[in-house]
């Protein structure tokens, strides 16, 4: 939620300067986190993390899209997509076996060395120039109307998603009755088909960018509502849970993509909307889950998240048959 305030409070730096100084953020408060001798000098650390990356999203993107010509911009959303993907497949489980086989704060250390090489690099090879003047500092095609379309449905698409993820592990439980040590598999399983996801997406991004939005969103409505409907039979759930995951990633991706073609203004800017929006769905989701959970039982929030999800498909498919509006 704070990606669209920190964005537009640093809209005039350029950019190198601003990746700068948030990956000296990341190092600082990843050494200050490693070193914490309370609870509180981690809480403030930790914090400063997350509003570090709260900001990095919203700027990477401009800048590294901006790079490449415009016809390439697809295939470099993909990679990116692809690498934040691959950090969270790889990146969570390998600092929990560092964690284990040494101190919790080892991984952090581990963090901060590579934020600073990430430092480094851009301080060495980005070039330096005003914000307005980069290459993606504004969207190709500038579409008011789609822009508020996008945000709309990607919220809806979080809230929906996160309905039911939040109590995955209930349902596959409770509902699938897979034991425990089979569930700490499928998330391994989740992951890989959100990595695959992004990766087949990305391919396509360039060439059909609307249609890689509306298919993600409607891969997800059919993996929660085909657990709702077919998830106590095990080998079926597993196969709906890998098309929730194989598009979970793709939607965000997708709609990160839409913001540097649609944005009617700065694309930072609509980058940092988007995200703050897409959060804001996933407390909503959690939220509207909680509210289900006690009602009926784990299944509903399937069924609840797989509707909220047809309703963003709903409202894709109506701005796709109203006509362009540039302002």
């Amino acid at each position: 939620m704070a990606s669209l305030p920190l964005t537009h409070a640093t809209r005039a730096v350029p950019r190198r300067y601003v990746l700068i100084g948030l990956l000296a953020a990341l190092v600082v408060s990843s050494l200050v986190a490693a070193l914490a001798a309370s609870y509180w000098l981690l809480l403030v650390a930790r914090l400063l993390t997350a509003l570090a990356q709260a900001l990095f999203w919203a700027v990477m993107g401009p800048v590294a899209v901006g790079l490449f010509a415009p016809e390439a911009r697809g295939r470099v959303v993909g990679a990116l997509s692809v690498a934040g993907s691959l950090a969270l497949v790889l990146g969570v489980p390998a600092g929990t076996w560092l964690g284990q086989q040494s101190d919790w704060q080892v991984p952090l250390a581990v963090l901060a060395g590579l934020g600073l090489i990430s430092l480094v690099t851009i301080a060495g090879l980005l070039p330096t120039s005003r914000p307005e003047e980069e290459p993606a500092a504004y969207g190709t095609s500038p579409d008011s109307r789609w822009f508020g379309t996008v945000l709309a449905a990607g919220t809806l698409s979080a809230t929906g998603a996160f309905a039911g993820y939040t109590y995955i592990v209930k349902f596959l439980g409770d509902v699938s009755g897979f034991p425990p040590n089979t569930v700490n598999v499928l998330f391994v399983t989740f992951g890989v088909a959100c990595l695959t996801g992004v990766s087949i997406t990305g391919a396509f991004l360039g060439r059909f960018p609307r249609a890689a939005l509306t298919t993600a969103v409607a891969t997800q409505a059919v993996g929660m509502l085909g657990l709702y409907a077919a998830g106590t039979h095990p080998t079926v759930a597993v196969v709906f849970l890998m098309l929730m995951g194989g598009a979970l990633g793709p939607v965000f991706m997708t709609t990160q993509n839409e913001m540097l073609r649609c944005a009617p203004g700065r694309t930072d800017i609509a980058l940092a909307a988007n995200s703050g929006a897409y959060n804001a769905g996933i407390a909503a989701g959690a939220a509207l889950g909680g509210l289900v959970l006690p009602l009926v039982d784990v299944r509903g929030t399937f069924l609840a998240g797989g509707l909220v999800t047809v309703a963003a498909c709903a409202v894709l498919v109506g701005g796709l048959l109203l006509p362009r509006r540039i302002a």
